[in-house]
């Protein structure tokens, strides 16, 4: 058998290499290298995704909002559950304030808060407001301080 230096492709002395670490029963120190360089291309995919999935999910603005509902037959309905997940959101972020020390600004006192009523608060506040809020503003805010106003404490 030739030396390892004596091949000139070095596919071949990978290849050998190999071939003699697993007549050994041992992995070659190539082997090795690019199983650890081929676990590191998963996790850096992974960060990746991550990093663009977090920007991903950034607060849709009032102007993306109106966009929304105009762009097919769909939108109203697109723009209603969105309003209903802020509504949700807003409200268990507020619980988890409270829950933290943080003093109550919302308060439900027994009084009923529907999924359906997402849309009229919006767009309530957006009217007893107008000035107030710009096209780039997020939609949270606009719903937060819907039902800061109509549930205070």
């Amino acid at each position: 058998m030739k030396p390892l230096f004596a091949y000139r492709n070095p596919r071949a002395i990978v290849g050998i290499a190999n071939h003699q670490a697993a007549r050994h029963g041992r992995r070659s120190e190539l082997d090795t290298a690019r199983s650890m360089r081929a676990l590191s291309w998963p996790a850096v995919a992974l960060l990746l995704t991550g990093v663009l999935l977090a920007n991903t999910s950034a607060a849709m603005s009032l102007r993306e909002l109106r966009t929304l509902a105009k762009t097919d037959k769909q939108g109203d309905n697109y723009v209603h559950y969105y309003l209903v997940g802020v509504m949700e959101g807003a409200l268990e972020a507020h619980a988890q304030d409270v829950r933290a020390g943080a003093a109550p600004t919302i308060c439900l006192n027994g009084r009923r808060l529907d999924p359906s009523m997402a849309q009229g608060l919006y767009d309530t506040e957006l009217q007893r407001n107008a000035g107030l809020y710009e096209a780039d503003m997020p939609a949270q805010w606009v719903m937060t301080q819907a039902l800061v106003t109509v549930y205070p404490c």
